[in-house]
Parts: C-alpha cells; sequence; structure tokens
C-alpha cells in the first residue's frame, strides 16, 4: 500500500514511544511506531478513531488514506496537521473532551481491558538499566499496591478510557477548546484511571494544585477526594517510572531521571518534581 504524501520537507516533532514527523506542505502528520508494534493493535486504533470522528467527538481526525501502512515492520498512521501555540493545552481543557469519552455508548470495536499492574510487570521484566535489587523492590511495590488495589470500591461506572490523558496528549483547536490525540492506550476500564493520570502530571510536572483543581471543577467529580485515590495514585506512578526504565535503552539520557524518581519512591517523596522525558 503506497500514500502519495510529499515528504521532502519532513520534519521531526517529537521522538519517543514512536516518531511524530510533520509533512508541512501536506499539512499533514505521520506517526511512525516502533520496529515491530503489533499492525493489528494500530489498526484497532484506526478503526476507533474513525468511529469517533463519525460521532463527532473531538479527536484529531485521521488524514483521510487508507491506514495504517507497514513499512519494515513500522506501522504508519496519519493524521491532519493542527498548528499549535507555544502554551501547553491546560489541565482544565482536558475535562470536557474526556469527560465525553467516559460517557460515550459501547464502541463497535472491541478495546482492550486496561491493566496497570500487568503493565509494570511487562516493563520490569524487561528493565536492564536497574540493579537486581532495586528490580526486585519495585517487583514488592507492585505486589503490595496489588493488594491494596483489591480493597478499593471504584465510584464510576466501568467505560471507554483514553488511558494516558496529559497536557502532551491533547491539542488546541480553538481559545479554550482542545481535542484530545494519541489513541494508542485506549482501552476499556475505570474512569478514576484516566482523572488520577492528569492529577498525577499536574503534581509531578509543576502545574500545580490550581491546575488540577481547574480541571476537577471541569469534569464535575475530584478524584483526589474519593478513598480510592491514594492506590491508584501510587500504582500509575509506578507504571510512569517503569515505564520509562524500560525506554532508557532507546533514550540512555532518561536513565538520571530514572535514578531520581525511584529514589523518590524510597523516600515517599510524593510532591517531588519530575522532568519530562
Amino acid at each position: 500500500m503506497a500514500v502519495a504524501l510529499d515528504g521532502s520537507d519532513a520534519r521531526l516533532l517529537r521522538g519517543h514511544t514512536n516518531a511524530v514527523v510533520l509533512l508541512e506542505k501536506e499539512r499533514v502528520v505521520v506517526k511512525i511506531a516502533r520496529k515491530g508494534s503489533d499492525a493489528d493493535e494500530v489498526a484497532r486504533t484506526v478503526k476507533f478513531v474513525h468511529w469517533l470522528m463519525e460521532a463527532g467527538f473531538p479527536t484529531v481526525p485521521l488524514h483521510p488514506v487508507d491506514q495504517p501502512v507497514v513499512i519494515d515492520g513500522h506501522s504508519l498512521t496519519f493524521w491532519a496537521y493542527l498548528p499549535q501555540p507555544d502554551r501547553p493545552v491546560a489541565a482544565a481543557q482536558l475535562a470536557k473532551p474526556l469527560y465525553a469519552l467516559h460517557t460515550l455508548a459501547t464502541p463497535p470495536v472491541v478495546l482492550p481491558d486496561h491493566d496497570n499492574l500487568a503493565a509494570i510487570r511487562r516493563s520490569l521484566t524487561a528493565i536492564t538499566c536497574l540493579p537486581a535489587e532495586t528490580l526486585a523492590s519495585l517487583a514488592e511495590r507492585a505486589d503490595r499496591l496489588e493488594e491494596d488495589l483489591r480493597t478499593v470500591e471504584f465510584a464510576l461506572p466501568e467505560g471507554v478510557i483514553q488511558g494516558d490523558p496529559q497536557h502532551r496528549n491533547a491539542l488546541h483547536v480553538s481559545e479554550g477548546e482542545a481535542v484530545l490525540c494519541d489513541w494508542d492506550t485506549v482501552a476499556v476500564g475505570q474512569p478514576e484511571w484516566d482523572l488520577v493520570t492528569v492529577e498525577v502530571h499536574c503534581r509531578r510536572f509543576g502545574h500545580g494544585r490550581h491546575h488540577y483543581a481547574a480541571f476537577a471543577d471541569a469534569y464535575g467529580w475530584d478524584v483526589t477526594r474519593w478513598p480510592g485515590y491514594r492506590t491508584l495514585a501510587a500504582i500509575r506512578e509506578l507504571r510512569m517510572i517503569t515505564t520509562n526504565a524500560r525506554k532508557v535503552q532507546h533514550a540512555p539520557s532518561s536513565l538520571k531521571e530514572v535514578e531520581r524518581r525511584v529514589e523518590g519512591l524510597r523516600r515517599q517523596d510524593t510532591r517531588l518534581q519530575w522532568s519530562i522525558l
């Protein structure tokens, strides 16, 4: 399958889990998945986003070509380019599209179940940058948190969740309005996981309590006032740390930040500010 797009002015926008490339003349963004990524999972994401678009949901739209395209083991998807101002999306701007997502009807796509602990354990088996005793300590922490999770009583109805809602997974479309993007982690699960992820990003990356409070007010429910908050926040932070530790082999400069976060866990420092990786 070929896509007739001019890539002569291609410019890398972001290179992390995926490479995100802008074709400026075409006004198209190409997302290139890591080599070996499951093409069927990418195709499922494309099908889900098409459904969102048909429903008028606030998402970055797909470019109208047959996709994904698989080249040398990389799955490529194509998206409309939305030029962005210098300021990031505010947490409060995530509230309206997230609430809309959490209250959607059942999509005609079979989505995976959201499972942070399974993701943590997959990362722990793949991490090569941390000593064995540190990995054992992180595994023990995961076991304790799994026990705590069994006692959590969720307050919101299960449904579709984004899986990683944050300032960098949304884009401005007009003054005060934003759309969600990056649907790789879409799943079926408890909305509390999305809400606690927003809170963790506000707290850990220096946005501040007022920033999160504005989000909670706009969404209409404050996850920090719910009894299960501390358990979910601890699990979400452990997943963020172990995911970044697993990726150190692709980004060696991130090791010091990973080690700093792990040391913060050891000290039980819930206010330690993290640097974005």
